[in-house]
């Protein structure tokens, strides 16, 4: 009964998305805003009806219902509640009723906005994403659907379907296949969620760019709706990014944290247009350039969250992440075709309309600087993009599919991502308009200096244990070899966009002390004054962090395999483990754990006890690596363990690793979601801060003699 109801919430919310369209458009071409409004209103109604649907499925899952397929697929008896209702997103069906849950529900907070001012723009926003809703239920209800029944054939063969086959009798499994043992980590509980979230979210500007087309409004009012949006979908999409970046880190086993998996890569494509995309928007508010510009960016962005989707659920290209190969591929394959080339079709109408007479004036302004900020950008796209269709073109071509790994994404974009760190030391001394060298010089001789001694000891000490190592009549040259110089280059680019970040904060600090201000209160006023420039600075010194972190990872990480018996030693650099012994035993969530006990020495001090170990999940016959790992700000010392023989003289398997400065990783994301909270949160506006200041009340007046 329960499954019934869903089903059909889920019927009547496509039904009603599809006549939002037709409303919308109807009363927008015949000038009846009365259709528009009642556009308005079923697009409104799309998120109760299919929160209906998203209960009733949760409800399934929580109770045990194995009848239903989707249920029997992703949970178990044995799985704890926080599990089951996380399973939503755990399977291909459950995950793409989950997104259009997301879209119905940003739709519906966009639609109950007030819409006085731009009442133009109301029906085709309406129509882009309902449209956009209506494929994504069109998928659950006649491809993927999360309501399906298992059914026992007259032949004993088990089908799925909503409706009861000719000769087929109900089956009920006795207990249901769990979800799989990588997606029981919290990383992975809230990364979907987040990475959802930023896409639909994206959604939003791109209806309102396309709307702005429609209309001919080719102002910059498009933008100013769509600012926070916009930002709000990067801040869910970076949150996913690095949930998932951690999420690798620890279930994986393999001791890193991004591996350029074809979906890690999928989900990064939109991640850069859209930061191309923040950029480029500041220009066309401050100097009206960029129009056309702004609006590729929306439109490539809105295909690559569309794209990115039917990568990791079409089965056509293999990931850790991706789901099994489905016949939604050809859909989305479709899908993405008609509407990029509508959208190129209707930027194409107005392209004319968009023109602008302003031009870039000097090459060191900051719109300039900006623009040269997207070109890399893009550069790092292309690539990836290139690194991610390449099988596929490989595929058709001749027949067998050719990978790119990390080593060859890691050669093409270090360049350019080295390259973009040195524009953002750049871009923030720069002005509006016009920015003379001169001053450039002047602002940039400070952070250069610093920047050059923060680095210099570093280089002396690399120098020194060359010259160490090296043969006789070798002193004094210069013997460090391209692994240490680049890695030394990105450590100088750190410190130099830090200290020019930095300074950007004290040369406010300073301007607002003049006026009397104490330094907390000079500090405070100048993000409330600022939030969306400030803010942007405090997400740079998170950009900042987590690069430390990656140099740190990329060019001094070390790893080393062994078995060794009970009571033997791994030596890794500084550190070194021992075995110590092995423990079995079955947990009450259905898990057999087999758990080593090592202890850590750094330079012959004990430093920790770890407790690598892999679980074994009965429900789903699969098992899962957890690794032992003692952290500090300086490094991670990472323990794998890899296989074991009780009974055997010859013990455990490990792998391990050191990862040095890799915790400024996530650190620095902490910062990067602080900084883009606070460009986000709003600003009061000047009216508003006029009414906060007291007026004086009026002297009452006297009267003569008194």
């Amino acid at each position: 009964m329960l499954a019934h109801i869903g089903y059909g919430a889920l019927l009547l919310t496509f039904l009603l998305s599809l006549y939002a369209t037709g409303a919308a458009v109807y009363g927008a071409v015949q000038s009846k805003p009365e259709w528009v409004e009642s556009a308005r209103r079923a697009a409104v109604l799309t998120f109760p009806m299919l929160t209906l649907s998203v209960v009733s499925i949760v409800v399934l899952l929580l109770t045990n219902q194995f009848q239903i397929e989707y249920v029997a697929s992703v949970t178990s008896r044995a799985m704890p509640f926080y599990l089951k209702v996380t399973a939503l997103w755990g399977g291909q069906a459950g995950s793409l009723l989950f997104w259009s849950w997301l879209m119905s529900a940003f739709t519906a907070a966009m639609m109950l906005r007030s819409w006085q001012r731009d009442r133009e723009f109301l029906p085709w926003v309406a129509v882009v994403t309902m449209v956009t809703l209506a494929f994504f239920l069109g998928l659950s209800l006649f491809v993927e659907n999360p309501f399906a029944r298992l059914w026992s054939t007259a032949s004993g063969e088990i089908v799925k379907s909503m409706w009861q086959p000719q000769g087929a009798m109900p089956f009920t499994p006795r207990d249901g296949n769990g979800l799989n043992p990588l997606l029981r980590h919290p990383g992975m509980i809230l990364h979907p969620p987040f990475l959802y979230a930023g896409f639909v979210a994206f959604v939003i500007p791109y209806a309102f760019a396309i709307a702005a087309l429609l209309t001919g409004r080719t102002d910059a009012r498009w933008i100013h709706l769509t600012r926070r949006w916009s930002l709000a979908a990067w801040l869910f999409l970076s949150l996913g990014l690095i949930l998932g970046m951690r999420w690798s880190y620890d279930v994986l086993g393999w001791g890193g944290y991004w591996g350029w998996d074809p979906v890690e890569v999928a989900a990064l494509l939109p991640w850069l247009s859209g930061t191309a995309f923040l950029h480029s928007v500041m220009i066309q508010e401050k100097e009206g350039l960029l129009k056309h510009w702004n609006m590729v960016l929306i439109i490539l962005t809105y295909a690559l969250v569309i794209f990115g989707t039917f990568l990791t659920r079409s089965g056509v290209l293999s990931s850790v992440h991706a789901f099994a190969q489905s016949a939604i591929g050809p859909l989305f394959f479709g899908f993405i075709g008609i509407t990029f080339t509508l959208s190129l079709y209707l930027l194409m109408r107005r392209w004319n309309d968009l023109k602008s007479d302003l031009r870039i004036n000097s090459l060191l302004s900051r719109e300039a600087l900006f623009t040269f900020n997207n070109m890399v950008i893009m550069g790092i796209l292309v690539v990836a993009f290139w690194g991610l269709i390449f099988p596929l073109l490989s595929e058709l071509v001749v027949g067998q599919k050719v990978t790119v790994g990390p080593p060859w994404f890691r050669k093409a974009t270090g360049p350019l991502f080295a390259l973009l760190l040195l524009l953002m030391a750049i871009a923030p001394l720069s002005a509006w308009g016009f920015a003379s060298l001169k001053r450039m010089k002047r602002l940039l001789r400070w952070p250069l200096v610093l920047s050059v001694l923060t680095v210099a000891p570093f280089f002396v000490l690399l120098q020194r244990q060359a010259q160490t190592q090296a043969t006789g009549g070798q002193k004094g040259r210069l013997l460090l070899d391209a692994h240490h110089l680049w890695a030394l280059l990105g450590f100088w680019l750190v410190a130099l966009v830090g200290y020019v970040t930095l300074s950007e904060f004290v040369r406010g600090g300073q301007a607002r002390m003049k006026r009397g201000e104490n330094l907390g209160q000079a500090m405070l006023r100048l993000f409330a004054r600022n939030r969306r420039r400030y803010g942007g600075y405090v997400v740079h010194l998170g950009v900042l962090m987590m690069a430390l972190g990656i140099i740190g990872t990329h060019f001094y990480a070390s790893e080393t395999q062994a078995t060794i018996p009970q009571g033997g030693k791994i030596t890794l650099g500084h550190y070194a483990m021992t075995y110590d012994g092995l423990q079995e035993f079955y947990a009450a969530d259905g898990r057999h754990v087999a758990r080593a006990i090592v202890t850590v020495y750094k330079d012959g001090r004990k430093v920790a006890v770890l407790h690598p170990r892999r679980d074994f999940y009965l429900d789903s016959q699969q098992p899962m690596t957890i690794p032992g790992v003692r952290s500090t700000l300086l490094d991670d010392f990472y323990v794998i363990l890899v296989d074991w023989q009780p009974i055997s003289v010859e013990g455990a398997t490990f792998k391990v690793y050191h990862q040095p400065l890799v915790n400024w990783i996530w650190l620095g994301g902490l910062v990067f979601i602080l900084g883009t909270l606070i460009a986000v949160w709003p600003e009061r506006t000047a009216e508003a801060r006029r009414k906060k200041v007291p007026r004086r009340r009026p002297r009452p007046a006297t009267v003569a003699g008194r």
